[in-house]
């Protein structure tokens, strides 16, 4: 079926019930894989529909598969419920009834958003040639619980593969409210994380040549990973190393027996980040070798590179623009450091990953505090064109055959 204002048209009908359904969520963030008082709700909201549901075991997770009048290929849409440990400090009209927990990266727009994709699906499932999957997703903030369901066979939920996958995230600023953002290739980056304990011999502060002190190493480690990245790697494919935390020693006269450092690694194609750890660790070992030190190197890999199929991103601007004209699609210019356990759905199956803007309208998508942060605070006008958004690239998807 073709996709036309009338689909957002009808998906302003479901405003109220997206709004109090996405307050309900704000109310009780739950973080983890865990969130049963999230799985409820949705189960709930999605009662009444003519629907295939079921739950997860190793993460509170919903699939629900939504069957056409008529057969044909399997698309799949993504939604992850999980909140963050933030103590909220935000001007939403609502606030966490959970202390120290917040969905402070909209995910329980996204939630909202998906049940209103599966309304509108439903009220059209005369007109679809083949079937939905809804993966409603627990563990997104560093669980990998997209890597779950996929354990669990979300991607073969309705009986056989699923041909495209699609998913958006909605963001507090530097989009403004409405304008859609993607780009075919490299969306977002893989995200890693190195740990360092630099190993030295402790001794008194006024005597260093009596020690083998690993400060001074640690220290030089530091820049020493970022001299590397600017030399080992291409600067149009770059590596991004960030180092969070150094610790050593307990006072100022002794010198420690050992300093740790972590980073987090970002890298943006496969290729690069294949090799980056081996590099990375070469640096390491080698310098604190040099200064007569031994370094240990724990390298854990996190969430892959996120990347979007051309002619799916090609779908996602047809569809935007067909729901709220041609100003409704921005092809951003560069992929996001950002990461995203979607990239795992994405390695897979063909498909999309999309930013909505959600910035309120009183404030400046420039300086409005970002997703994460406390202070986050999302526009809820936007719920009926992401449900519209998520409908509207499955069912065009769908008839496509």
């Amino acid at each position: 079926m073709t996709v036309t204002p009338a689909l957002l048209a009808e998906a302003a009908g479901l405003a109220p019930d997206l709004v109090q359904l996405r307050r309900r969520l704000h109310t009780v963030p739950e973080v983890g894989l865990h969130l049963p008082l999230t799985q409820a709700a949705v189960l709930e909201a999605l009662d009444g529909l003519d629907l295939e549901v079921s739950t997860g075991s190793a993460l509170s997770s919903v699939v629900a598969v939504l069957r056409g009048a008529r057969p044909g290929p399997v698309v799949l849409l993504r939604a992850d419920m999980d909140a963050l440990p933030v103590t909220e400090d935000s001007a939403e009209p609502v606030r966490s009834a959970h202390e120290g927990a917040m969905h402070a990266c909209g995910h329980d727009l996204h939630t909202a958003g998906l049940v209103g994709a599966a309304r509108l699906l439903h009220a059209h499932r005369d007109e679809l040639a083949g079937s939905v999957v809804l993966m409603f997703q627990p563990g997104e903030e560093g669980d990998a619980g997209a890597r779950l369901m996929i354990d669990e066979g979300v991607l073969d939920a309705a009986g056989e593969r699923v041909v495209a996958a699609y998913a958006l995230h909605v963001t507090s600023a530097l989009l403004p409210a409405g304008l859609v953002a993607s780009r075919p290739g490299t969306m977002l980056a893989a995200a890693d994380t190195m740990t360092v304990t630099v190993r030295g011999r402790g001794g008194h502060g006024s005597m260093p040549h009596l020690a083998a002190d690993p400060v001074t190493g640690a220290a030089e480690i530091v820049l020493a990973v970022q001299a590397a990245v600017t030399r080992q790697f291409d600067a149009l494919d770059p590596v991004v190393v960030s180092v969070g935390r150094i610790s050593a020693g307990t006072t100022d006269n002794v010198i420690p027996e050992t300093a740790e450092l972590a980073a987090t690694v970002r890298t943006f194609s496969e290729e690069t980040h294949a090799v980056v750890a081996g590099r990375l660790t070469r640096v390491v070992e080698k310098i604190a070798e040099a200064h007569g030190l031994t370094a240990e190197v724990s390298y854990r890999p996190g969430y892959p590179v996120t990347v979007n199929t051309p002619g799916e991103v090609g779908r996602v601007a047809r569809v935007s623009t067909a729901l709220v004209g041609a100003q409704g699609f921005w092809e951003a210019p560069r992929p996001i450091p950002g990461s995203e356990d979607f990239s795992y759905v994405l390695a897979e199956v063909p498909g999309a990953y999309l930013g909505l803007g959600a910035t309120p309208a009183d404030r400046d998508p420039a300086t409005a505090a970002y997703n994460h942060a406390p202070q986050a605070t999302f526009d809820e006008r936007v719920l009926p064109q992401a449900a519209a958004l998520l409908a509207g690239l499955a069912m065009d998807r769908l008839a496509e055959g």
